[in-house]
């Protein structure tokens, strides 16, 4: 999963990602809302932590130009302003949770899991094709009722593997949704991801479901 954190305070952002990233979310900072607008434009993100104070605007006007627009990633307004004009405010722009500031990061995680799972692209949580089963609220994968053991990366390869299922998914599309700009990304970090989750498949015995379309990408898909 891959958040855009759009706050122009520099350490709370910072601890926000960090806090999110030991919990297996990818996060991207925009400090403004025109960095907020060139990261969206440069990558998809699952879902957005908004402040509304911003140096060159107002998150609460920004959130419903963006709604008009066509964003639907789910939106969570973190912020000091805690009025219920302001929250009602807020939510009516599109917002699809409101926390007031301070806010512990165990709960903020909470929130954007329970937001992932709320009814549209992403309303279903267990993944299945053949014998193989992710469920993307738990994070716990399975073949044929035998766990997996999978690492953060490699389930969240799963899982876009899993909901595209039968189409080749593009390397660079897999980079943009594993790894926030912030992190260094070598040459074959997605191959080796790919390796370690195609010798876990193989060990459960399902061996042939992941596939290398070579110079394009992967593909997931059960054996004939």
């Amino acid at each position: 999963m891959r958040l855009l954190i759009v706050e122009d305070n520099a350490r709370l952002a910072a601890l926000t990602a960090e806090g999110l990233a030991r919990r297996g979310l990818a996060c991207d900072v925009a400090r403004s809302l025109d960095e907020a607008d060139a990261a969206i434009a440069a990558a998809r993100y699952d879902a957005l932590i908004l402040d509304l104070g911003l140096p060159d605007g107002d998150g609460v006007a920004w959130l419903a130009a963006r709604r008009r627009e066509g964003e639907s990633a789910p939106a969570l307004i973190l912020t000091a302003r805690g009025s219920l004009e302001e929250r009602v405010a807020g939510l009516d722009a599109g917002a699809d949770d409101y926390v007031t500031k301070p806010a512990e990061i165990d709960e903020i995680a909470a929130r954007i899991r329970a937001l992932l799972r709320r009814p549209g692209p992403r309303a279903n949580s267990l993944l299945e094709n053949g014998p193989l089963r992710f469920d993307t609220a738990s994070r716990k994968a399975s073949v044929e009722g035998r766990a997996l053991d999978l690492g953060r990366r490699e389930g969240d390869l799963l899982e876009i593997l899993m909901r595209q299922a039968g189409t080749v998914v593009r390397r660079s599309a897999i980079e943009d949704a594993l790894y926030s700009f912030a992190e260094p990304v070598t040459p074959n970090a997605v191959e080796a991801i790919v390796s370690r989750l195609r010798r876990r498949l193989d060990q459960a015995g399902a061996g042939g479901m992941l596939h290398t379309i070579r110079g394009l990408g992967y593909m997931l898909r059960a054996s004939d």
